[in-house]
């Protein structure tokens, strides 16, 4: 019996060859689209917006795997930005509490566009931790958050390791500051056992393949995915090369691994400025909307003063490590909620958003 031979003769190769290069021919006019589509998004919003041009605003805030778990119900003078549970993370997310974070960063943006756009909101965070945005005519007031909600991202690269300066560290915390929130800031020494909270978190989870399919299924590896989509992680927002999805997923499944990626989450956390660590004094959904609010505010004042920001949330995420970060922020008897780090870096591909049209009720 003859062994089958495992090479590709000539002919086969440049059949493939042939092939691969029309494939990257196509993803790179497609990442052309991609990039189109996110420009559009983050169009400036006008001195006289719609309602839809504030609802968009709304969705470019921070959420949890870009799942973009919300949904607006307009009525006459008011806006209500409720959880959908259709999109929630139940593994890395038990409790919901990603996703009322992002619902709280949401409401933030939401709150900034209606100022800007002349209309006072008074806001009300019910108990099921739906957001009332209560509208009324007022002077137009452009904080300046404003301005850098579309030039804001989850920038999740090398930063340069420079530290960032005392008057920056005192605004990033004077931002995130509000009723029912601490935040701490952490530098220097104190980045090293950050590391090693990442690291060991990053193992235990890694180690759960619940945990692993979760993640897979909101991975998107190439930009036709992403446009498809329109939510998800897209690989080159992360600086990966855009492949194939049937190879991007066998690639996933080979190289995703604690040692691989906990090497990723150490280059990440040498190279960042520091970190900061919000902590809700009530752990509930609207203690947990507060904390989104927190960590909008926060990200978007790092966007204006041209520093990146990116979470790193595995301690967080995992019961058993919250007691140690929580120790280390000085804060032993809260919950921690978000970990986020800092510094400067790169620009990124910005992540899409579904149309305002799929959100609305």
């Amino acid at each position: 019996m003859k062994r089958r031979s495992l090479l590709i003769g000539a002919g086969a190769g440049a059949a493939l060859a042939a092939s691969g290069a029309l494939w990257w021919r196509s993803a790179t006019g497609s990442m052309a689209t991609y990039d189109a589509l996110t420009s559009r998004l983050r169009t400036p919003l006008p001195a006289e917006p719609t309602t839809a041009g504030l609802l968009r605003y709304a969705t470019l805030a921070a959420n949890g795997h870009n799942t973009q778990p919300w949904r607006f119900r307009v009525q006459p003078d008011e806006i209500t930005i409720e959880p959908d549970y259709s999109r929630r993370t139940p593994v890395v997310d038990p409790d919901d509490h990603h996703l009322f974070v992002s619902l709280g960063c949401a409401a933030q943006n939401l709150a900034l566009a209606t100022a800007a756009a002349g209309l006072s909101s008074d806001v009300e965070v019910g108990a099921n931790g739906s957001v009332r945005h209560r509208l009324a005519p007022g002077a137009p007031m452009r904080d300046p958050m404003f301005a850098a909600i579309p030039r804001r991202q989850t920038t999740r690269s090398l930063y340069d390791g420079k530290p960032v300066p005392p008057a920056m560290i005192d605004a990033l915390r004077r931002a995130a500051e509000g009723p029912g929130v601490r935040v701490v800031i952490l530098t220097d020494a104190a980045i090293d056992a950050v590391r090693d909270l990442v690291v060991e978190a990053n193992t235990a989870q890694i180690a759960d393949p619940a945990f692993v399919a979760e993640l897979k299924t909101w991975l998107r590896f190439n930009p036709r995915e992403a446009i498809a989509h329109a939510d998800g992680l897209f690989a080159a927002t992360t600086g990966t090369p855009p492949v194939p999805g049937p190879l991007g997923r066998a690639l996933f499944d080979r190289l995703f691994t604690a040692a691989n990626e906990n090497d990723k989450h150490a280059r990440a956390i040498r190279s960042s400025s520091g970190f900061a660590v919000f902590f809700a004094e009530t752990e509930s959904p609207a203690g947990w909307v507060a904390i989104g609010g927190a960590c909008q505010r926060f990200a978007l004042t790092a966007t204006r003063l041209g520093l990146k920001q990116a979470f790193l949330n595995q301690p967080v995420e995992v019961p058993a490590f919250r007691p140690a970060l929580a120790a280390l922020a000085g804060e032993a008897t809260l919950r921690p909620d978000l970990l986020m780090r800092f510094g400067s870096g790169p620009d990124r591909p910005y992540a899409l958003r579904r149309p305002v049209t799929a959100v609305l009720d």
